[in-house]
C-alpha cells in the first residue's frame, strides 16, 4: 500500500500537490490540523509499502519511523524542522534542510526540478517565507496580480490548518487537498472555486477580530498576545503571528490562545531580521517544537505562563 502523510498547513499541502501532480499515485492520505504531527504512528506498515512524509518533524516521529523501516516499508521524507538523528537505512530517502528561508514545498520543488513551481510558490507564501516565494516566482511567467493571488491562496490554506480540532476548521485538510488537486492549478482554484471565496471570507472576518487585540506584554524587542478560547481565535493564531512578524520585522512575537483545559496553545515568531531561536525556546517547555524562525507549544501549562514570558523575553533581548 502507498501512504501520503502531510502537515495540514499550506506547506505540507502544497508539497504534496507538487508530488502527486508530477507523480500521480493512489494513496492513503494521513493528515490533520497543523499541530497534529505524530502521523507515522497511524500507519500499520508492511514490507513493500511506500510512505511519503511531508512537513512533519522527523524527531517527533522517530520511534514510528524506525518501526515502519523495520517492517520493510520504503520512506521518502521531506521536511525543514530539526530532524534529530536520521536513521541510516537504505529504505529511507530524506531531504532535510533546516535553513530559515527553506520550506518543504521549496524542497519538493527542487526535487522535481520546478515542474509545478506555482504550487511551490503558493506553499512558500503560506509558510510566511515571502522572500523565498518571490525568488522562486521569478521563473513563473505571471503578472503581479497573479502573484498576489498565489500569496493570498497560500495564506488562506495556512490559515485553514490552525485549530486544535478539525471541527474548528473551514475544511478538513485532507478534503481541502483533494479540492485543490482537482483544480488545474492554484490560479484556476482562485478564479473558479467557491471554496476560495469561503476561505477568503472566513479569513477576513477572523482577522478583523484579531486586529482589535492589544498586547498583554510588550517591550521594544518582544510582544505577547493572548487570544480568547473561541473558534475564530484558534483558527487565526498562526496567520496572525505571521502578520505581526511581517509588520514588525525587528520584534519577536508570541501569540497564546487559551484552550479548553485552561492551558495555552503558543505560536512563536522570531524577528524577521534574525530568524533564530524559536525552536530552542519552545523546546524548553513540554510539547514544544518547531524551527528556528517559527515554533510553538501545543499545551503550555497555565502555571508556566510567566516562566514562558520570561524565557521569551530573555531569548530576544533586543
Amino acid at each position: 500500500m502507498d501512504y501520503d502523510l502531510f502537515n495540514g498547513d499550506a506547506d505540507g499541502i502544497c508539497a504534496l500537490l507538487q508530488l502527486r501532480k508530477a507523480e500521480p499515485r493512489e494513496t492513503q492520505l494521513v493528515t490533520g490540523v497543523k499541530r497534529d504531527i505524530n502521523l507515522l504512528g497511524r500507519v500499520q506498515a508492511a514490507a513493500g509499502d511506500r510512505i511519503t512524509v511531508l512537513d512533519v518533524s522527523m524527531d517527533k516521529n522517530k520511534e514510528a519511523l524506525h518501526q515502519v523501516l523495520d517492517a520493510g516499508a520504503e520512506v521518502f521524507y521531506v521536511d525543514h524542522h530539526k530532524p534529530g538523528e536520521i536513521p541510516d537505512s537504505p529504505a529511507l530517502t530524506a531531504l532535510i534542510n533546516e535553513a530559515p528561508d527553506v520550506c518543504t514545498a521549496a524542497l519538493v520543488n527542487g526535487h522535481l526540478g520546478g515542474s509545478h513551481l506555482d504550487w511551490a510558490v503558493t506553499g512558500a507564501f503560506g509558510d510566511n517565507l515571502k522572500d523565498t516565494a518571490r525568488s522562486l516566482a521569478r521563473d513563473l511567467d505571471i503578472s503581479a496580480q497573479a502573484l498576489d493571488e498565489l500569496e493570498a491562496l497560500g495564506t488562506y490554506i495556512n490559515y485553514n490548518g490552525y485549530g486544535p480540532a478539525i471541527e474548528d476548521l473551514h475544511f478538513d485538510p485532507k478534503e481541502l487537498y483533494l479540492r485543490l488537486y482537482a483544480a488545474e492549478g492554484p490560479l484556476d482554484f482562485v478564479a473558479n472555486s467557491p471554496d476560495f471565496r469561503k476561505l477568503s471570507d472566513g479569513y477576513a472576518q477572523d482577522m478583523g477580530l484579531a486586529e482589535k487585540l492589544q498586547p498583554a506584554e510588550e517591550n521594544g524587542a518582544t510582544a505577547v498576545f493572548i487570544l480568547p478560547n473561541e473558534a475564530w481565535a484558534r483558527r487565526v493564531s498562526g496567520v496572525y503571528s505571521n502578520d505581526l512578524a511581517t509588520d514588525n520585522p525587528g520584534r519577536a512575537h508570541a501569540v497564546l490562545t487559551v484552550k479548553d483545559n485552561g492551558n495555552y496553545l503558543v505560536s512563536v515568531r522570531a524577528p524577521m531580521v534574525n530568524k533564530q531561536g524559536a525552536a530552542d525556546l519552545c523546546q524548553q517547555f513540554p510539547t514544544g517544537g518547531g524551527r528556528a524562525g517559527a515554533a510553538g507549544i501545543n499545551d503550555l501549562p497555565a502555571d508556566m505562563l510567566q516562566d514562558f514570558v520570561a524565557a521569551f523575553q530573555q531569548a530576544y533581548p533586543g
